[in-house]
């Protein structure tokens, strides 16, 4: 038996429905963001899982806590899978940045690696404090389903270095609406991508908001 993750990024907040940029703003899911979290637990509580981590926001916790309930496991909490840090750009919208920070905007559109959002993170930085969630959950648990609780742009960087994609295309090359899962195995040839962005399991009406 070998290891396997499960990425969800967290149900629907007022800044996924919006575009808004909400890296270290705290704010809670919205009541369909809650029902997403609700058809989550619904339907992966049949497995059998050895572990869940979280990032300490209130969106992901809350993600998270409909599963840790039904299955008996408690969430840990790591620092590491928290959101990319937008600086300035925190609760603004694409528009107000591009009018306000245009230099830099063009600067992280083109090449988010290295340059960050104004006073921000770049991808670089978000992954060196990531992956070594990964590698310790690697480390820790050789094999059994492990669920990973975290946020689009983590999320996507996390998937950019564990199946060797450019950090610089992480926003051009993967999308990731919320509450979507993503599956990858570590298998005898490394990590292998079995499910990207998955929201089969949430009801229909759910499944139509855009949630990006």
């Amino acid at each position: 038996m070998s290891l396997t993750l499960y990425f969800l990024r967290h149900g629907e907040t007022t800044y996924s429905q919006t575009g808004g940029y909400c890296g270290t703003l705290d704010p809670d899911l919205t009541a369909e963001g809650h029902r997403m979290a609700e058809a989550f637990a619904a339907t992966y509580q049949a497995i059998a899982w050895t572990a869940i981590y979280v990032s300490p926001m209130k969106r992901t916790i809350a993600t998270a806590k409909p599963l840790c309930d039904a299955v008996g496991l408690e969430m840990q909490l790591r620092d590491g899978l928290m959101e990319l840090h937008y600086g300035e750009w925190e609760g603004k919208t694409p528009e107000y940045v591009k009018a306000n920070h245009l230099d830099d905007y063009i600067k992280w559109l083109t090449e988010p690696a290295w340059n960050p959002p104004t006073g921000g993170e770049t991808a670089v930085e978000v992954a060196s404090r990531a992956t070594p969630v990964i590698s310790k959950i690697e480390s820790e648990h050789s094999e059994g389903n492990v669920l990973v609780v975290s946020h689009k742009g983590t999320i996507r960087i996390l998937l950019c270095s564990l199946l060797g994609i450019d950090l610089g295309r992480y926003r051009d090359r993967i999308d990731m609406p919320a509450a979507s899962v993503s599956v990858v195995k570590f298998d005898t040839h490394g990590p292998l991508l079995q499910r990207l962005g998955d929201r089969a399991y949430l009801p229909d009406d759910l499944r139509k908001r855009s949630g990006t």
